[in-house]
């Protein structure tokens, strides 16, 4: 029993030395999870860390991924743009809600709004050298008014939009669509970089956002 605390003393111990020597100035953990992100049986780490740095939306959120080579702990990646704002939920406030890893998948939810309610799940795969958005599933409404949801598979290309009207009156009758958008390639580094990514449906003339 000594011999196996004593190992695991040591485990943590490597790790928090690594993440003091990788951690933004001043900044706290959000959360850390672990994980096989790049498909080589060994897990990672990814964090996310409240940084002292700020915008008009509040403080910056740093996200590091490590990994261990050679037994030394490593950055594979981090960004600073795939994470919102801590006031980037608008009147709720802190949007940062949730990260985990499933089948080697980093999956990251966000959400925000007032009466009028949004969220949505990035999910990354490491692949050609990088962590590539390769889905993303969405929510926003009002509760009496509508809710549309969509499920975007950027791997294929498949754009998955339902959209539930309660006041038909107003916002005419629920909806849904099919379509297919090949070619977006976004990654931890452009996630939020760059102006919401819209895209018009043809049928439906809905607009989504990413």
């Amino acid at each position: 029993m000594k011999t196996t605390f004593c190992f695991l003393s040591i485990i943590f111990s490597t790790f928090c030395f690594a993440q003091k020597e990788f951690q933004p100035e001043d900044s706290e953990v959000i959360q850390s999870v672990d994980g096989d992100l790049d498909g080589d049986k060994s897990p990672e780490k990814v964090i996310v860390y409240n940084t002292k740095d700020t915008t008009d939306m509040g403080n910056i959120r740093e996200l590091q991924i490590l990994k261990k080579i050679n037994g030394k702990w490593t950055i594979l990646e981090k960004s600073r743009n795939a994470i919102l704002e801590s006031r980037g939920g608008g009147m709720m406030g802190d949007p940062y809600q949730d990260m985990e890893i499933q089948k080697g998948i980093l999956m990251i939810t966000q959400a925000g709004g007032s009466s009028w309610k949004w969220g949505y799940t990035d999910k990354y795969r490491f692949q050609n050298g990088q962590f590539e958005l390769i889905g993303y599933d969405s929510t926003y409404g009002k509760p009496e008014e509508y809710f549309s949801n969509v499920e975007f598979n950027l791997s294929t290309g498949q754009l998955n939009f339902e959209k539930e009207v309660e006041n038909t009156a107003e916002y005419g009758k629920s909806k849904k669509e099919t379509f297919i958008k090949k070619g977006l390639k976004i990654n931890l580094q452009n996630r939020n970089q760059d102006k919401q990514r819209e895209i018009l449906l043809p049928q439906t003339k809905e607009k989504v956002y990413l």
